[in-house]
């Protein structure tokens, strides 16, 4: 029978950009893991212009720990990289965190312990105390209500890019190939046993995050017209309730004629008016032609990422 070399317990999937010197403190933190359960390690560039992925591929090689390097085309976003991870993930528990050590790797440990013992399919960290910037916990705070909103997400839990997987989940949010992906989007609609867990937040070991205010754009964009139509409901709403202003200033005007005669009518009222139905159609159109531009995109083979190189580093039979 021929052999195969055995699937890792655990997978820690971690998406760099840019992370330049920070790599080696992430590298380090992982070496001094001491684990009872085979480990792998998933390293996903997304992108970077500073040669990231070649300083992991040479950094790995007397590393203790199976580690697969994968090199994307260009910068497809974090949760295409998070998604591209999955996909070489090999491990019967699945956690991914951001490559700035704000969450450390035996924090990352201590999720996995706890979808464990649970029946959760997923756990999310919970922070007592972020370290992030003021305008990002701000953004994450509105990024969060948008998903409670729209996705049905509960009220007490806190979407975090720092999270725990089973094997089963990870098959089946995988399967998604839409160009926009959202992680939290594709877990809510895949499972309900979900879990959280109060984990250790500790500042930035160096660098800066990558998130730019376009790229938060992109990201509540992805959450408001790829996993949910409750935009073009709120539209419908907005129409109804114009038509019936409408109706009810049509009435008064007709009203006014019959019982106290024809009078001229405001210049500035009838602007006003005429810019608040005029404004509200051109925000219907551009919210269906946003619907329609990303099911054309979707339909016409948009990639969600690209594998430029992949790289499997094994470790070294033991003598």
């Amino acid at each position: 029978m021929e052999m195969t070399e055995a699937l890792p317990e655990l997978s820690f999937v971690v998406p760099l950009y840019n992370t330049g010197e920070g790599l080696h403190r992430l590298l380090e933190a992982f070496r001094a893991l001491s684990l009872p359960e085979t480990w792998e390690l998933v390293l996903v560039d997304d992108g970077s212009m500073d040669g990231s992925a070649a300083v992991a591929r040479r950094a790995v090689a007397e590393f203790p720990a199976p580690v697969t390097v994968v090199e994307l085309a260009r910068n497809f976003g974090e949760h295409a990289a998070v998604l591209e991870g999955y996909r070489h993930a090999r491990g019967e528990f699945v956690v991914n965190l951001d490559d700035d050590l704000q969450n450390p790797p035996f924090e990352a440990v201590k999720l996995v312990r706890h979808l464990r013992e649970s029946d959760a399919e997923v756990v999310y960290s919970r922070y007592v105390d972020k370290k992030h910037h003021w305008a990002r916990n701000v953004a994450s705070w509105l990024v969060n209500c948008c998903a409670t909103f729209l996705l049905g997400k509960p009220h007490d839990l806190y979407l975090s890019s720092f999270r725990a997987l089973r094997r089963e989940l990870v098959a089946r949010i995988v399967m998604y190939r839409g160009p926009y992906p959202y992680v939290d989007g594709l877990i809510l609609g895949a499972t309900n046993r979900i879990a959280t867990l109060e984990v250790e937040h500790i500042e930035r070991q160096g660098g800066q995050s990558g998130y730019t205010l376009r790229k938060l754009i992109r990201l509540a964009m992805s959450l408001l017209f790829d996993f949910s139509v409750m935009p073009l409901r709120i539209t419908s709403v907005l129409g109804v309730l114009l038509c019936a202003l409408g109706a009810l200033i049509l009435a008064e005007v007709v009203l006014e004629t019959l019982f106290v005669g024809q009078r001229q009518l405001g210049w500035g009222s009838l602007m006003g008016a005429l810019a608040v139905f005029s404004g509200a159609q051109l925000l219907m159109l551009g919210l269906i032609g946003e619907y329609v531009g990303r099911a054309f995109l979707t339909v016409s083979g948009k990639p969600q990422s690209l594998v430029r190189t992949l790289t499997n580093h094994v470790m070294p039979p033991s003598p």
